[in-house]
């Protein structure tokens, strides 16, 4: 017994709605460059804060962090060390110039430079991630609103490409997003073609 025309039209409109929720899903994540062309700094007087005000961050996103690394690196650290300064018991420590740290969930993200004074002159990252369906670009990001974050464990950084910049790295996203999309509907297409003649 084959499958009726309806059945297979069905199929098709089944998979067609699922590759656009997978392609979706790609391109809605960002990856921020920290501190914009500025990057992570204590040069230039960059406020970190202005910075995170004027984005939403959700789930899937990923903070880049460039820097020279003679004179900085990123801890990642807890609220508590956040507010004090205190580099010395980071949950990672990311020194490569160029590292990317994913967003996994909702939750508040702490970082700061352990450089000696770096912190105290105002280079440190408080991020708050939140949930898609309740993303909003007024959010208050004030430090003492949170609970300690679930960050990855480890402390070795992760890989990122030295070169990659925010409007490269969104566009990649995006572009492969659309890439695969427009092949799997060629696929599709195909196929349909071959069942129904």
């Amino acid at each position: 017994m084959g499958l009726s025309r309806e059945h297979v039209v069905c199929m098709i409109v089944i998979i067609i709605m699922a590759m656009g929720m997978f392609g979706e899903s790609l391109a809605s994540s960002s990856l921020h460059k920290v501190g914009g062309s500025a990057g992570w700094t204590t040069l230039g007087n960059v406020d970190y804060q202005k910075w995170t005000s004027s984005d939403v961050f959700t789930p899937g996103d990923s903070l880049l962090f460039v820097y020279n690394t003679q004179f900085h690196n990123v801890k990642q650290v807890s609220r508590r060390d956040f507010i004090s300064c205190n580099a010395t018991s980071a949950l990672a420590t990311y020194n490569s110039g160029s590292d990317t740290v994913a967003l996994k969930k909702p939750g508040h993200y702490y970082f700061l430079c352990g450089f000696p004074g770096h912190c105290q002159a105002g280079q440190k990252l408080h991020v708050l991630v939140v949930a898609t369906s309740t993303a909003s670009p007024s959010l208050s990001l004030s430090p003492d609103l949170s609970p300690v974050p679930s960050p990855s464990t480890g402390s070795s950084p992760s890989p990122s490409p030295a070169t990659a910049s925010e409007d490269s790295a969104q566009n990649g996203a995006i572009s492969f997003s659309l890439s695969l999309s427009t092949a799997m509907s060629g696929v599709v297409v195909f196929w349909v073609a071959l069942m129904l003649y």
